[in-house]
């Protein structure tokens, strides 16, 4: 938990005033919600406005700083990004406010001599330039090659994958999850090995970036060859702040590197816009008109940084993150928002002794609409393996192995009565082989999903593989502190390791291991990755054992 400072507090006069201007009733709609994000940002309201144009070779300076990126691989179609940004820690990033226009290519082969589409985008000076290109017409189940264009300028090579055609009968996938890369805790040194993977999909599973200040020398990373902006070293509150961050992430060589490798799928946790916030309840005590400002401000920062189709572009405050990815017969993936809808944490959050208020129905970490479409989904589902791409650990997880244990409030834990309803709705639709994917915790998870955690000898109903951290939590340890601690409370835990770098899993017809890929140290550039631990499970028998 954190609270807010005076030069935060100071830094935020400009929700204030929006927030009083458009007063409480009208800004909890939709519409006066955007209205008000204009008013604070001086954008125009209805989006991508009719800017001056800015002629391509007038731009004096490499604009793709932040990279290249694609993301939502469908069968025949990909999603493909990038920002122009010559000086990506400006406001405006170097730009004027002007459309540029940007060419872009998708070729069959690295060097480009065999294109199979191309086209002309515009960069929109209203979202800081950034670009969405849906790419369609495409040969599923295979790899592309892209690249953008300013005038002179040409952008790195991304390589992207569309995903198999739904009936596809494919027999395998490889994935990789990550999460967690708090940027002043340390180096990003897992995506530059994660880059290097074959890999299908990469999910990323939240805390794509952190709020907190970043001092001159990059907090952990200590830097001596450069000095950041003091415009890093506050809290990120207003639409500028975010998307300066995001520059200031982005700029990073080993996480542009595991984009350009890799199509991503993003779903965001808390740290996107603040930490622990619940639906439009804030951590800290501001006015909920003033934080769903704030809010509005934070996810439309990550629509303009993240390789998002346009069904997830935002209106104000509300931006639709859960969505569902088909990877043929073998897999589908549910990709959830367990923090844009949940009711506010039980006890005042942190870890607790369970109450009564957990088992209170009416309470709930997706809400009522993503919960219905997730368990809908499921009975339509023909996939081998049903996978849940979200944020916060699923399974139970009791501190201690005494009868005074506490669990998380901010994780399901908190919302048992929620768990439940998912749970049995994987079983009304004859799930056979659940996986769920997690991240938030900074440490490698593997845990058997349980039909009824206090009772160790019930069913075991899935798997859950939780990624540790690429950067947060600084450089970790082999065993974490509470290691005995955990393991003796929760039998259900078949692995525990506190490095930080992320999980590959690959999937097959008969059975699925999870390779848990650490580094032993992030607060210094360089260092190499091994495995920790490998789990496997086998299809129709849910649980993991050592590989």
């Amino acid at each position: 938990m954190t609270h807010v400072h005076d030069d935060v507090q100071d830094h935020s006069e400009e929700l204030r005033a929006a927030a009083r201007h458009f007063g409480r009733r009208r800004f909890l709609t939709v519409s006066g919600a955007a209205a008000a994000l204009a008013f604070a940002t001086q954008l125009p309201a209805a989006g991508a406005a009719a800017a001056a144009e800015l002629d391509g070779r007038r731009v004096g300076e490499y604009p793709f700083s932040l990279g290249v990126a694609s993301g939502d691989p469908q069968p025949g179609s990909v999603l493909l990004w990038t920002r122009l940004a010559p000086r990506p820690f400006e406001p405006g990033g170097g730009l004027p406010a002007r459309r540029v226009g940007v060419r872009w290519e998708l070729a069959h082969d690295e060097r480009f001599t065999r294109i199979a589409r191309r086209g002309l985008a515009t960069a929109h000076p209203e979202f800081r330039h950034a670009i969405h290109v849906e790419v369609e017409h495409l040969s599923p189940g295979r790899a592309y090659f892209y690249r953008f264009r300013v005038g002179e300028w040409t952008s790195p090579v991304g390589r992207t994958r569309t995903a198999p055609d739904l009936g596809a009968h494919n027999t395998a996938l490889k994935l990789a999850a990550v999460s967690c890369q708090a940027y002043h805790d340390g180096y990003f040194t897992a995506y530059r090995h994660l880059a290097d993977e074959d890999l299908d999909v990469v999910f990323h599973l939240g805390d794509y970036l952190y709020e907190y200040a970043v001092n001159a020398t990059g907090g952990a990373r200590a830097y001596t060859d450069r000095v950041l902006p003091a415009v890093f070293n506050r809290e990120t509150v207003t639409l500028e702040d975010y998307r300066l961050r995001y520059g200031l992430y982005k700029s990073d060589p080993d996480l542009r590197a595991a984009h350009a490798a890799h199509p991503f799928v993003v779903t965001w946790d808390d740290h996107e816009t603040e930490n622990n916030y619940a639906g439009g309840i804030p951590e800290n005590g501001v006015p909920p008109e003033e934080f769903l400002l704030r809010r509005a401000s934070a996810y439309r920062a990550y629509w303009e940084h993240q390789p998002l189709r346009a069904p997830q572009r935002p209106e104000g405050p509300d931006m639709r993150m859960y969505r569902r990815l088909r990877f043929g017969r073998l897999a589908q993936f549910d990709i959830l928002d367990t923090r844009q809808y949940r009711s506010d944490q039980a006890y005042g959050d942190g870890w607790h002794v369970p109450g009564p208020v957990l088992d209170d129905p009416a309470r709930t970490l997706t809400g009522a609409e993503q919960e219905r479409w997730l368990l809908a989904g499921w009975r339509a589902s023909r996939a081998r393996w049903n996978v849940l791409p979200q944020q916060v650990v699923f399974s139970e997880r009791r501190d201690r192995p005494t009868a005074d244990y506490t669990v998380s409030m901010d994780a399901w834990d908190g919302y048992a009565a929620s768990r439940r309803r998912v749970l049995a709705g994987a079983e009304a639709a004859g799930v056979e082989n659940l996986m769920v994917l997690t991240g938030d915790v900074h440490v490698g998870i593997g845990l058997d999903i349980k039909a009824d955690f206090r009772d160790p000898g019930s069913r075991t109903v899935g798997t859950e593989i939780v990624t540790t951290s690429i950067a947060s939590g600084k450089n970790g340890a082999d065993r974490p502190s509470n290691y005995d601690r955990i393991t003796q409370a929760n039998p259900h835990v078949k692995l525990y390791s506190g490095r930080r770098g992320y999980v590959t899993v690959a999937l097959g017809t008969e059975s699925a291991r999870a390779d848990f890929r650490t580094v032993p140290y992030v607060t210094a550039p360089g260092a190499p990755v091994t495995t920790a631990g490998s789990l496997v499970t086998e299809a129709g028998d849910p649980g993991l054992r050592p590989a």
